[in-house]
């Protein structure tokens, strides 16, 4: 049975065995993965290839300059544990001097030894780069657990980091009312309309009423209309003033 590429690197993603390694697993088992994990298990290939199914729910997240990271892991120890977090905070700065593609190539170069010397699985959850904007800031919540990026045009590098800490604490579905997404919308107005009705209000006010709760539904989840954290007598695009937000992309473990 002929081996694909992509075969060997699901394997390799989740054993953090060597390529040639993982490909003589796969010919042994005839191209089935789970089959393949048991060769290199009982071949002793890896410590890692026993570390391939275990469930990644902790981890943390980093930033530098444009680039967001987040590495999942098995338990909150190792998401605290300084090695690791040095290792996302290093993926994230190759990521920021190269590109998305070079972020991931350092973290899948290093992931073997990393398993090896934290003893859990680790995934790379997510990876990207922030566009556009002449002003970017981020901010990592204490915990270590959201990251949030944003792009300003125009604007202060504080300016930028205030709506990073906000939108780490309010997390915004989106940059705009007009941007939250229609499905969404519909689902809230079939929600409204049911609870109205079971109240009893008149047919010919349900709709006016519906559309005054839609406008506040969009506003409380759009990041720009939401009201400021650091001075809630003001909302986002308020405090903004002259400047633009362009982006924004919040990570969460």
């Amino acid at each position: 049975m002929a081996i694909t590429a992509q075969q060997v690197k699901e394997l390799r993603d989740r054993t953090g065995v060597a390529m040639m390694a993982c490909k003589k697993a796969l010919e042994e088992s005839n191209g089935d993965i789970d089959g393949a994990i048991e060769v290199l298990r009982k071949r002793g290939a890896s410590k890692a290839a026993d570390k391939a199914d275990r469930s990644t729910s902790e981890g943390r997240v980093a930033v530098d300059g444009r680039a967001i990271v987040k590495v999942l892991c098995e338990t909150d120890f190792v998401g605290k544990n300084d090695k690791f977090v040095a290792f996302v905070a290093d993926i994230a700065a190759k990521t920021n001097e190269g590109n998305v593609e070079a972020g991931t190539s350092f973290f899948e170069s290093a992931k073997t030894d990393k398993m090896q010397e934290v003893g859990e699985n680790l995934v790379l959850g997510d990876i990207q780069l922030i566009e556009g904007g002449d002003t970017v800031a981020g901010y990592i919540h204490t915990n270590g657990k959201i990251g949030v990026l944003v792009a300003l045009e125009g604007g202060t590098e504080d300016q930028a980091k205030d709506l990073a800490m906000h939108a780490a604490a309010m997390d915004p579905l989106c940059a705009n009312p007009e941007d939250v997404d229609g499905d969404l919308i519909e689902k809230e107005k079939e929600i409204a309309r049911e609870q109205l009705a079971n109240e009893g209000k008149p047919e010919n006010i349900i709709e006016k009423i519906i559309e005054g709760k839609i406008k506040k539904f969009c506003a409380d989840r759009a990041l720009t209309s939401q009201a400021f954290v650091k001075d809630p007598s003001m909302t986002v695009a308020e405090y903004l003033g002259d400047a633009k937000l362009v982006k924004f992309i919040r990570i969460a473990v």
